[in-house]
């Protein structure tokens, strides 16, 4: 999969294209542009910051759609965030808050710690 992301006269994203086949142009005076990027999820991604952010917002990943993912994602991009995907999955992610219990052991290290 190619992502595309096509520039305004100011060097602002002007929109990205989608395609399943390779890139056939990149223009010389724009290699000095490009930037060594990387995939990373957002667990890994929190604390951090990134000039643009590309989320991917699939049903097909269900069980990973939660408000608090959608709201860290999109807090880690500096200038711009892109959500990539359907509607339908975006607004499930919003309406899904995450309520499952954290396995932790603070409550036990802190009561070893006073006691």
């Amino acid at each position: 999969m190619v992502v595309q992301c096509e520039l305004d006269e100011n060097k602002y994203p002007k929109g990205i294209k989608i395609s399943d086949q390779d890139l056939s142009e990149v223009y010389i005076e724009d290699i000095v542009e490009l930037d060594l990027a990387y995939a990373i999820t957002i667990h890994k991604a929190q604390g951090s910051e990134f000039e643009i952010v590309i989320i991917p917002v699939l049903t097909q990943h269900f069980k990973m759609l939660f408000r608090n993912l959608i709201y860290t994602g999109l807090t880690r991009a500096k200038k711009f965030a892109f959500f990539v995907g359907t509607r339908k999955a975006l607004a499930m992610a919003v309406k899904n808050q995450d309520t499952s219990q954290r396995q932790t052991a603070l409550k036990e290290l802190i009561v070893s710690s006073v006691g």
